[in-house]
C-alpha cells in the first residue's frame, strides 16, 4: 500500500501472522525498515518489485529494534546485497542483532538470525534519507526499540510501539513488553510531532485522530 510518494507499506503474511515493513525511496536512496522473519527474503523481492523498487536498489536497512520478526531476513538481505546495504539500529539492541547476546525474547533459537549493524542512531538524530527521517528512541518493547519519523509525508513508523486494529489504534502489547511504563513514557516522545497516519509493524496502518488517540494510550485510558 502506498501510503504518499516515496513511502510503501508492505504486506507480508507469515504462517497467518500479518506484518508491515516500510520502503522509502527517492532518486537517490531506497530504505527498508525492518526486514520480516527469518525465511521471508523471497516476499520481500516480490513485495519491493511490485512497489516498483528492486531489491538491488536498496541501500540501508533500519531495524527498530531486535525481535526476530523484525531481523528474519537480515542475513539474507546482506548475503545477496553485499556492502551496498549499510544496516543502522540503536546502540542498545546492537549487540543482539550481531548476535553477541541471545535475542531479549527469542533466547532459545539455535540459529538466530543475525547482521553486522554498520551505524548506531540515537534519539532525536535526523537521518539525511528520503528528505529527512527523524530517529525517536522508544524503550520498553525492547531496550533500544527505536520509531521513525518521516517528515515530508508526516508519517510515524511505530514499529512495536504500538498495535492497531482495524485503522484504529489500540495501545502497546503488553505480553510482549517488559517495560510498560517506559512504553507508555516513550509514547509521549511523540507529542511534538505533527502526525498524518501511523504505521504499526503489527496493524498497519492509522489515520485521523491519531495524535488524540496516542495522548489517551500515553495515560493508559482506552
Amino acid at each position: 500500500m502506498e501510503i504518499s510518494k516515496g513511502v510503501e507499506m508492505l504486506h507480508l503474511d507469515f504462517q497467518g501472522n500479518i506484518i508491515h515493513p516500510i520502503l522509502l525511496w527517492d532518486q537517490d536512496m531506497v530504505v527498508l525498515i525492518d526486514t520480516g522473519f527469518p525465511g521471508q527474503m523471497e516476499d520481500l523481492r516480490v513485495a519491493m518489485e511490485k512497489a516498483g523498487v528492486p531489491l538491488n536498489k536498496l541501500k540501508a536497512v533500519i531495524l527498530t529494534h531486535q525481535d526476530v520478526d523484525h531481523i528474519g531476513s537480515l542475513p539474507e538481505i546482506l548475503q545477496e546485497c553485499g556492502g551496498q546495504v549499510h544496516v543502522y539500529a540503536h546502540e542498545l539492541d546492537k549487540p543482539y542483532i550481531q548476535g553477541e547476546f541471545p535475542l531479549l525474547k527469542d533466547g532459545d533459537l539455535e540459529n538466530p538470525p543475525k547482521g553486522k549493524v554498520d551505524h548506531t542512531v540515537s534519539d532525536g538524530q535526523e537521518l539525511p534519507f528520503c528528505g529527512g527521517i527523524r530517529v525517536i528512541h522508544t524503550p520498553g518493547h525492547t531496550p533500544g526499540h527505536i520509531s521513525l519519523y518521516v517528515k515530508q509525508s508526516k508519517t510515524l513508523i511505530a514499529g512495536d510501539s504500538m498495535y492497531s486494529v482495524n485503522g484504529v489504534l489500540e495501545g502497546i502489547h503488553a505480553p510482549t513488553t517488559p517495560d510498560m511504563n517506559a512504553a507508555r513514557l516513550s509514547l509521549k516522545k511523540y507529542a511534538d510531532l505533527d502526525i498524518a497516519s501511523v504505521v504499526c509493524y503489527h496493524g498497519g496502518l492509522s489515520t485521523g485522530n491519531v495524535k488524540d488517540r496516542i495522548v489517551e494510550l500515553s495515560q493508559g485510558l482506552r
